[in-house]
């Protein structure tokens, strides 16, 4: 047990020029600021062990820019270790567009195609494929969204740590609906991403959900709040369809938490288990305030419903944040005993999982799509978003059959931590509830908090189930790695936890 010493630092991603949102086949250029996206990171010192937990409010954080961020950290201090930094994205899509590899490397060092440039290789002869961000001096290119990015990740983390100071904590439990199933099952063993449930041959959602809320309240020595960090299972994103930087759901909770406990107050949002998640109640269907171009959307049988407003717009995201807020608020009013020692450890770990393979079938039956979708569309002028929307997985299938030809296993970093009586656990994954729920259940903590997506982003990570099921989320080119990869990250994270708390 040793004294505990807590930092908190954040930083403002909005540029001075319009974003090219990311998250969308099709292309969103920012209109306005709805609310700031931010990095916002707490330091961590205790029994001679360190950690930083990092939140950005991006929809994703590839590999290439952890690396990024951890190099330029390295450059502003040397007291912060940068391998037991942890950065997560809280998934709005809303945010900016940050440049990713350019493809996996070959035995040979070559790179392997990526999938867009798969869809560039069936393209007839003189054809072109529209650009989905916008070439234009007023808007954000990826390659300063990274920049920008990583540069803000790093001042963050070194800041925080600067900023350390004794503490006190206490960790809690509380309740707020905001996660639920986004995959329906029907009579046939299909499944469907955003399914319509008004049909005769719905079944049920394909997963359940989970409505707790693993909460961490910092305190300096005047027992005077100073942050709270709040794990929910769900992803932000509501307004995912719309123009505009937004954090989601997350904005609306810090602005609402502040309000009530302190406009200093630090608010660290982390994503929880939740690949097959969404604030959307597919059963109580409410249709977007504004049409969405998005054909997973329709509702041809639409019946309105009295239920929560629209969980694409504003008013949802209100909705969602203000449950939120309100929980953490109730439960800080209920607290007891402030813990000024903690047993802290902290392990960075590299696990190898089998890398989800295509089979000659479904490689063969890819390209013949492909083929017949460029043919079927050759008078086009130009293959926009739609195409690509259309097409992506099948490209997908391509990339993965080549990149099988040269490995089989897709390497991850993940963190296990023990905090007195709390686990964190990591994963780059958006990482299926059951998955979680596994962890949870059979973790030797009083209480565990996952966070997924941090530490790179390997794709969604399905359940066998939502495998034969299929459909988006749950498709080979949806994510690296398949239920095999699921069930041996699930035992290795038990282990390890299991290991901290024996």
């Amino acid at each position: 047990m040793g004294k505990l010493y807590v930092g908190w630092a954040e930083e403002s991603l909005v540029p001075e020029k319009k974003v090219s949102l990311a998250g969308q086949f099709f292309e969103r250029i920012s209109e306005y600021v709805e609310s700031d996206i931010t990095v916002t990171a707490m330091a961590v010192e205790a029994d001679g062990e360190q950690m930083v937990l990092v939140s950005v409010d991006v929809v994703s954080l590839p590999d290439s820019v952890i690396e990024l961020a951890r190099e330029k950290l390295a450059k502003l201090t040397s007291e912060v270790a940068p391998e037991k930094v942890i950065v997560g994205a809280t998934h709005t899509h809303t945010s900016l567009k940050l440049r990713g590899r350019a493809g996996a490397k070959g035995k040979d060092g070559s790179t392997i195609s990526t999938a867009a440039a798969i869809l560039e290789e069936f393209l007839p002869e003189g054809k072109g494929y529209t650009k989905l961000v916008q070439e234009d001096e007023t808007v954000l290119t990826p390659e300063e969204g990274t920049e920008l990015v990583t540069d803000k990740i790093a001042l963050a983390v070194k800041n925080a740590w600067e900023n350390r100071k004794e503490s006190l904590y206490t960790n809690e439990f509380g309740r707020a609906t905001v996660g639920m199933c986004r995959r329906v099952s029907y009579d046939d063993g299909s499944g469907q991403m955003w399914g319509d449930t008004n049909t005769a041959n719905f079944v049920a959602l394909e997963g359940g959900n989970d409505s707790g809320v693993e909460l961490l309240y910092i305190f300096d020595t005047d027992k005077k709040l100073t942050g709270v960090v709040a794990n929910i299972a769900c992803p932000a994103q509501i307004l995912e369809q719309r123009s505009f930087i937004s954090a989601d759901f997350w904005g609306r909770a810090k602005a609402n938490i502040r309000e009530k406990l302190g406009k200093d107050v630090f608010v660290l949002g982390m994503g929880g288990a939740g690949g097959d998640q969404c604030p959307r109640d597919l059963v109580r269907w409410v249709n977007p305030e504004t049409p969405i171009d998005d054909p997973n959307v329709k509702r041809p049988n639409y019946i309105e419903r009295k239920a929560d407003p629209s969980m694409y717009d504003i008013s949802g995201c209100n909705k969602v944040g203000k449950r939120i807020a309100n929980e953490v608020v109730s439960v800080f009013e209920e607290i007891g005993e402030l813990k000024s020692e903690v047993d802290f450890r902290h392990k960075v770990i590299h696990l190898d999982l089998p890398l989800r393979k295509v089979t000659m079938e479904e490689y063969n039956n890819a390209v013949r799509e492909l083929e017949y979708y460029v043919d079927k569309n050759k008078d086009k002028e130009v293959f926009n978003f739609e195409d690509n929307a259309r097409m992506h997985v099948h490209a997908g299938s391509i990339q993965r059959f080549r990149e099988q030809q040269f490995t089989e296993i897709h390497t991850i970093e993940y963190h296990v931590i023990r905090f007195g009586d709390i686990a964190i656990a990591t994963n780059p994954f958006e990482l299926f509830l059951d998955y979680g729920n596994r962890m949870k259940a059979r973790s030797l903590a009083k209480q565990t908090f996952i966070y997924q997506l941090s530490c790179g982003t390997s794709g969604y990570l399905p359940t066998e189930k939502a495998e034969k099921a299929g459909h988006y989320s749950a498709y080979v080119s949806s994510g690296k790695v398949g239920h095999e990869g699921g069930d041996l990250l699930t035992r290795e994270t038990i282990k390890e936890i299991n290991k901290m708390f024996e």
